[in-house]
């Protein structure tokens, strides 16, 4: 009987030290996971991820190719809980891959209280993430605005001339957060 007592000693000890192990390696996964998403993103241009770079460097480092029209298409998405108005300027632009355009969207914040956005883009097909750079967006920083106040919302961007040819239309659409931070009440 004593065999069989610290036989069952042993095995829940072997147990626990299993599920500890399992628990330790899900919190880590779960640490790294966004890391992970971004590093993979970025990698795969999933998730509509675009790149960033500086206007004089899109110039010089893009040869426009005049052949060749893209058609851009702008979209905001409206977020429920965004009280805001928020469109594009324009619709659609047809562009020459590694030519510099710019365009705008318009936000208004509709209600009594000064808020703070931002703007999550997405590209669709994904695929064309990777050849659309932008050189300023207004979703790199949070916009505040006063109750009833309006604002343009500059977007320059630059298609990579290396875009495969089967990629026609992109699509840049836009949501809309409410990232307003609580007012702190003082004692």
């Amino acid at each position: 009987m004593c065999h069989s007592v610290v036989s069952g000693m042993v095995n829940h000890q072997h147990t626990f030290f299993k599920i500890a192990l399992i628990s330790v390696a899900m919190f880590g996964f779960g640490y790294l996971l966004v890391p992970l998403y971004d590093v993979f993103c970025e990698i795969t241009g999933l998730n509509g991820k675009t790149g960033q770079i500086d206007a004089s460097q899109a110039t010089s480092t893009y040869q426009p190719d005049l052949t060749r029209t893209i058609t851009v298409q702008f979209v905001a998405n409206h977020n429920t809980a965004m009280p805001w108005g928020f469109a594009p300027a324009v619709t659609q632009l047809e562009v020459h891959p590694g030519k510099l355009y710019t365009t705008h969207y318009i936000a208004r914040n509709q209600t009594q209280n000064d808020m703070t956005a931002q703007a999550v883009p997405s590209v669709a097909p994904t695929t064309a993430s990777r050849y659309f750079d932008k050189t300023e967006c207004f979703c790199f920083t949070q916009q505040h605005l006063k109750a009833g106040a309006s604002k343009d919302m500059p977007l320059q961007f630059v298609i990579n001339p290396k875009i495969p040819d089967k990629i026609q239309t992109v699509t840049l659409a836009y949501s809309l957060f409410d990232v307003t931070q609580p007012a702190v009440v003082s004692r």
